[in-house]
Parts: C-alpha cells; sequence; structure tokens
C-alpha cells in the first residue's frame, strides 16, 4: 500500500473511531439497532371482579380512558364522550413532533387490542414497547409506569379486557425525524417483580399515587421535550389544545406554590374542578380524580407537601408573557 492510502487509512479508521466514540458517549446505539425489548411470555391475568374494579380505579388515576377517549372539551371537566370509553383518539396538541396517536385499547379484534395478549399490554404499559415491537412516544409515561405494582398492572390489563368493543379505525401515529429514532433509546424492559406499595406509608403511598398519576410529569416545566431540572412540579409547562392555552401550576409548598393548601381545601378543588370561584382548566383531569378516595386524595396531598419548594410563580390569569429570569412563557386562561 502506497504511503497515501496508509495515510488515507489512518484518517478513515480514525474518523470511524470517533464517530462510534461519539455515538456510545452521547445518543447510544438504540437509534440504530431498534428499541431494547424483552421477548414476550404467555401469561395470562385472571378476571376477577377485584381486578376489574382496582384497574377501573386506577385507569382514572393513570388518565388511560382520559388519553385514549374522545372528549367534550366545551364541558368543565371535559367528560368523556359516551361510546368512546378507550377507544383511542388523535392527540391535537401543538408542538409535537408529529401526528401522534393515543391508540384503540377496546377488546375490539379489527381495530383494537381484541388480538393483543395480556403480555403485550402488560409491555406497553410499563416497558413502552408497542404490540407491533416498536418504542412508544414517551408521552405515553411508561418511564413512570415501570414502578406501576405487577398487581396493579394486572389490574389494568383486565380491566381493558372488560370495556366493551368499538369499532374505532385510527390513523397510525407518525413521528418525525429525528425523533422517531431516538425515542427508541427510552424503553426499558421491567425483569423483577415490583411490590405493591403500603397504604400506611402514607408519604410513601402518595409518591406512588403520583407517580403513576403522572403529576410530575404535566406540573414540570419543558424544553425541546425533556423536563428542566430544578424545577420539579413548579408548572409553567406551557399546553396548547383543544382545551385552549394554559401554563400547567406550581404545586410546590413555596408560595408562589400551594403553601396556602390545606388538606381540606386540596381535596375541595380536586373533587370539584374549582379554586374558590376560579375554575381549573379541563386538561387538569380532576374529573377523574374526583372519584378517588379520600384516603388516596390525602396521601397525594401528603407527598406533595414534601417535595422541594421552588420558587416560580404561574399566573394563568394575565395575559402570555415570557418571563426571562424563568424561561419559560406564561399563558393566559383558566389556572390549571
Amino acid at each position: 500500500m502506497s504511503k497515501r492510502g496508509k495515510v488515507l487509512l489512518f484518517v478513515v479508521s480514525g474518523a470511524a473511531l470517533v464517530l462510534v466514540a461519539g455515538i456510545s458517549l452521547t445518543i447510544g446505539w438504540r437509534p440504530f439497532i431498534g428499541p431494547k425489548a424483552r421477548a414476550l411470555t404467555s401469561r395470562k391475568f385472571e378476571a376477577t371482579p377485584q381486578r376489574v374494579e382496582r384497574g377501573r380505579y386506577l385507569s382514572a388515576l393513570a388518565h388511560c380512558e382520559g388519553c385514549h377517549s374522545q372528549h367534550d372539551w366545551n364541558t368543565h371537566g371535559a367528560p368523556v364522550i359516551p361510546g368512546t370509553e378507550g377507544s383511542g383518539q388523535w392527540l391535537k396538541m401543538a408542538d409535537l413532533p408529529g401526528h401522534i396517536v393515543a391508540p384503540n385499547l377496546t377488546p375490539d379484534v379489527e381495530t383494537g387490542a381484541g388480538t393483543w395478549t395480556d403480555d403485550q399490554l402488560a409491555r406497553a404499559i410499563r416497558e413502552g414497547i408497542g404490540h407491533d415491537g416498536r418504542a412508544l412516544f414517551p408521552m405515553m409515561p411508561y418511564e413512570k409506569f415501570r414502578k406501576m405494582s405487577d398487581e396493579d398492572v394486572a389490574s389494568i390489563v383486565v380491566f381493558l379486557r372488560s370495556l366493551p368493543p368499538v369499532r374505532s379505525q385510527l390513523s397510525k401515529t407518525e413521528i418525525i425525524f429525528p425523533v422517531k429514532y431516538l425515542i427508541r433509546s427510552v424503553p426499558q424492559a421491567v425483569t423483577t417483580p415490583v411490590a405493591s406499595p403500603d397504604p400506611s406509608d402514607r408519604v410513601k403511598y402518595g409518591q406512588y399515587l403520583v407517580t403513576v398519576g403522572g403529576c410530575g410529569e404535566c406540573h414540570t416545566p419543558q424544553e425541546h421535550g425533556q423536563t428542566v431540572a430544578g424545577f420539579e412540579y413548579a408548572g409553567g409547562w406551557l399546553m396548547r389544545g383543544p382545551w385552549g392555552e394554559v401554563s400547567t401550576a406550581n404545586i410546590t409548598p413555596d408560595p408562589s406554590g400551594i403553601s396556602y393548601y390545606d388538606e381540606a381545601f386540596f381535596l375541595q378543588v380536586m373533587r370539584t374542578g374549582y379554586m374558590k370561584a376560579r375554575k381549573l382548566n379541563s386538561i387538569m383531569p380532576f374529573g377523574s380524580y374526583k372519584n378517588l378516595t379520600d384516603d388516596d386524595l390525602k396521601a397525594i396531598f401528603a407527598y406533595l407537601r414534601t417535595v422541594k419548594p421552588v420558587k416560580h410563580r404561574v399566573d394563568n390569569t394575565e395575559l402570555p408573557t415570557y418571563c426571562k429570569l424563568c424561561r419559560f412563557k406564561h399563558g393566559g386562561g383558566d389556572q390549571n
């Protein structure tokens, strides 16, 4: 080989090594080789009345039917349109990276989940792998649902199986480049048992409910699809959709948050969707949360009192502004 050829080979090899190292240290190889997925099993969850009711309850908390049903956005609380429960919808939110569809989860064989196995549903819920093996867009909060107990995920699957089949043909999710490949790094397999939490530990149990309920996801501001570190539960995520335009509230125990709430007022807000005379925006799923037990709502409140106070004023009664101090746009409209 000539000297020039050796130099060229050295340069190409060096560039390749730099490229390999760069990928390994940044986005990793999952975007290229596909998401991490465990092999499916033949397990089937026993359908009991207790599991159906527990699954119904958890589905409200986790907002399963909220995302996978159609809503009447002209009514306070945005109730589910009868007959569409679990039948899916196109998620018409601004700023999403493409056309995102929450699929039909009813047992309809042709357009729903009627042919999906129990383990396919469980894997999708907690691990982010669709029945067809693709990585689910993490707007589906499987990263948090990983902490859902084995019994609770079984109950949700059993409940979904109990829904009336609804024929609802939906278009497929189409995510833009490069996000469609980058999300392949998000799914993680659940390979060890996940125990049910102890309800007697109110704060720890409240943390479990808050995690399954996705409170932190909505009430933490985001930039470029990533939550902003240090602003957990501090609100300020601008949400735009059929409900209008609203920034999520600061729910930390800071004076700029909900330090003035007591337990009774928290339960009242969750039950009615009103903060005294001011109504919550309907993107806040109080229509589902109002059916949670007093004990569970109190546990949620107990945990929220323990999160780090963050000074971050979000006021939806004012016109939209851009706060240069905290970098987030605070929208106008109803309080959320």
